[in-house]
């Protein structure tokens, strides 16, 4: 099968026009991008394994396969138990004639070059029964082709660890690609990994015309990556609550009570991309509640106010801020000398093992409140040096509302961790109430046929170490593109 192979990706070579396939990488790698040493994986990860074989098999169409393209090394350290990996075609790339591949399968094939395989994948049989192609290594192949153009995606195991390795890949590009979606760490074996999935930036490819905005598509993810995106998770219970809310006596609202969603914070920022959030409004409205102030129109260091007509908009959907929420994040006792806020920051610098670094918005002894807050507490909890935070919401409305509080509350954490030296790591959102108007069922309903796209990227101003400091323009969405 081996010569078959050879003679048919020879054949493509020498035509004059071909076309090529793309392809997405597939590798596991330390932190310093080591992926083995003597031919051998460094680690036992069985968790991380099964994620490989289901990416690299899994497809849509139950009558394709996928394509897996590896150097020769790469395949000769694959164990002879799995070899070749079953349920998809093998691509061997090799420039010796003489390789040895000691059995005859109609699951290989050997090529000599990257260009010819693509190009080969490209033609009939392969461009009609090859549903996706995937690169898996080795160190040279990966050198030369992960931040390529014909690349799509990198399916990145980050492996928390440093040992010694003969064989590195590349490091991401940032230039070219930004996070989709990053999993929440996990442990197994005493090794802490996570998955990753960066996407490339299609309007960044030299010489394509630059997307329209909000027609971009990533259909070409494995399933199983794509429904990985956090922002399904807002999505799906939005929609939960308009086929399954409970109706309210006078028919304008639907609702659900208990739901729970969590955002990684470690790599991106969650704006839901789904439809336009008011990104300056969150700023201002955090930057009030650190400063303490009870002025609702307080005027922004950008000359930006959340005016009038804003400040309604936000309460109509129970983004219900009032002049003592200020108030409450500085002081909440009657002696109006303890500041909740600087607690929390203080326990997280010198005791992040406190297991009440908390938050509370509702003080009883003070019922003056026009308008009972949202967020009745806020928790936070350290770990790993990490800094994650879990707030608790007694209701909200769920197209408006919940997007706004999500980029607030994680914005929030985001400064804090900043300013206490610690990563950001989780943001668990526990909703009371998500309610929808009946009004508003229709414009929702379009809104959860639109597909996500990646998260943007928060930048905190290093220079800021104090919290009372910050100013709008100290706070930057990168690679952000308003709905």
């Amino acid at each position: 099968m081996a010569t078959t192979g050879e003679a048919s990706c020879s054949n493509v070579q020498s035509r004059v026009s071909v076309s090529s396939r793309s392809y997405q990488v597939v590798i596991a790698a330390t932190r310093d991008m080591g992926l083995g040493m003597n031919m051998k994986l460094p680690w036992d990860l069985p968790l991380e394994y099964k994620f490989f074989q289901d990416v690299t098999t899994k497809t849509s169409d139950p009558k394709k396969r996928n394509a897996t393209i590896m150097g020769r090394k790469s395949w000769e350290a694959t164990p002879l138990e799995i070899r070749p990996l079953p349920g998809r075609l093998n691509i061997v790339l090799s420039k010796s004639r003489c390789l040895n591949i000691d059995i005859i399968d109609e699951n290989v094939l050997v090529c000599s070059s990257m260009a010819s395989a693509l190009e080969l994948l490209a033609t009939k049989p392969y461009s009609l029964s090859i549903e996706k192609v995937f690169v898996i290594g080795g160190g040279d192949l990966l050198r030369d082709y992960m931040n390529a153009p014909s690349c799509d995606a990198i399916h990145l195991t980050e492996v928390d660890i440093s040992v010694p390795c003969d064989t590195f890949a590349p490091r991401v590009d940032t230039c070219l690609y930004r996070p989709w979606y990053s999993s929440f760490p996990i442990m197994e074996n005493g090794i802490r990994y996570s998955f990753n999935t960066y996407v490339r930036r299609k309007d960044d490819v030299v010489g394509e015309k630059k997307s329209v905005v909000g027609t971009e598509e990533y259909s070409f993810l494995p399933k199983m990556v794509f429904q990985r995106h956090e922002e399904f998770g807002y999505l799906n219970l939005v929609q939960n609550v308009i086929s399954d809310g409970d109706l309210s006596d006078n028919g304008t609202t639907l609702s659900k009570f208990g739901s729970q969603m969590r955002f990684n914070l470690r790599k991106t920022f969650p704006l839901l991309t789904t439809k336009k959030v008011f990104w300056l409004g969150v700023v201002e409205e955090i930057l009030r509640l650190i400063s303490g102030s009870t002025n609702l129109k307080e005027k922004g260091t950008n000359n930006m106010w959340v005016n009038d007509e804003a400040r309604e908009y936000l309460d109509s959907f129970g983004v219900n801020a009032t002049e003592e929420d200020g108030d409450h994040w500085r002081r909440s006792d009657a002696s109006q000398e303890f500041s909740q806020l600087a607690d929390i920051i203080d326990k997280i610098k010198k005791n992040p093992n406190d297991r009440k670094i908390m938050h509370s918005a509702c003080n009883p002894l003070d019922f003056k409140l026009s308008v009972s807050p949202c967020q009745t507490l806020v928790q936070f909890y350290v770990a790993n040096g990490e800094l994650s935070c879990q707030i608790y919401q007694s209701s909200t409305e769920a197209s408006v509302g919940i997007p706004f509080s999500i980029a607030a509350y994680a914005l929030l954490t985001c400064i804090i961790a900043h300013v206490c030296d610690v990563v950001a790591g989780d943001f668990i959102h526990v909703i009371g109430e998500a309610y929808v108007n009946t009004a508003d069922v229709k414009t929702i309903q379009k809104q959860l046929q639109i597909s996500p796209k990646p998260f943007p990227i928060l930048k905190i101003n290093p220079e800021k170490t104090k919290i009372e400091s910050f100013e709008d323009s100290d706070l930057e969405l990168l690679l952000h593109k308003e709905r």
